[in-house]
């Protein structure tokens, strides 16, 4: 059984994946500024509340790792923060809280991570087809589209850096799936992929994907947006 770090457990995608990860035992250390009551009480499910963009927050999961787990299997980077504006309104501070989320924040949490990772871990970096480059853009999407790309870069860059460790980084770029933040960018729009089967397919890669790839970027989707 694997010891698996899911961030963005409150909902979505990263709720499911928490729930199926532990449904098939392995322990589960569920990362969210909101803990979700569905995780609650899961003997195989610790839950943190946790603001990865908080430099301080966040090394309440080195205190938790050092004291219990020891060591790490898998990280999956779920967590993501989006703003739907036109380009002229996005604020210096939108840009600043986005990339928190979904790069500053990924890249200190795999820093703290690094010494409880031993060979054959997986890093799953969970990005948008929004971040390819070349893909179909949308407007208002700025400052999410480019982190998500800055995560793709950041992810194949630890892949060259960590390979001698036997530590595999792969990125997840997802297209249109049922969740609240597709909501959020593109109201009325009905996604053909729910969460939880994208979950499914995100833990099986998880589990299975560093033994075939590295430093890849997976784009799934069969649909646009």
């Amino acid at each position: 059984m694997k010891n698996v770090i899911i961030t963005g457990t409150s909902r979505g995608i990263g709720l499911e994946l928490a729930l199926l990860f532990a449904s098939q035992g392995h322990q589960v250390l569920a990362v969210s500024r909101k803990v979700s009551p569905q995780l609650l009480g899961n003997p195989n499910i610790t839950c943190l509340s946790v603001d990865i963009s908080s430099e301080k927050q966040i090394n309440e999961i080195v205190a938790f790792l050092e004291s219990t787990w020891k060591n790490v299997d898998i990280i999956i980077h779920n967590a993501g923060l989006l703003v739907n504006k036109p380009f002229l309104e996005i604020t210096p501070s939108d840009f600043e809280k986005v990339y928190k989320v979904n790069v500053f924040g990924v890249a200190h949490l795999t820093q703290i991570c690094i010494p409880f990772l031993n060979p054959g871990s997986h890093v799953v970096s969970i990005s948008s087809m929004g971040g390819i480059q070349g893909s179909m853009k949308f407007p208002g999407l700025a400052a999410y589209s480019s982190s998500k790309g800055a995560l793709i870069t950041l992810s194949e860059l630890l892949a060259e850096e960590y390979k001698e460790q036997g530590i595999a980084f792969n990125v997840l770029a997802l297209g249109a799936v049922q969740t609240e933040m597709l909501q959020e960018a593109f109201p009325g729009y009905n996604a053909p992929t729910t969460a939880k089967e994208m979950a499914d397919y995100i833990m099986n890669f998880a589990l299975t994907g560093n033994k075939h790839y590295n430093g890849k970027i997976m784009q799934v989707s069969s649909t646009t947006p």
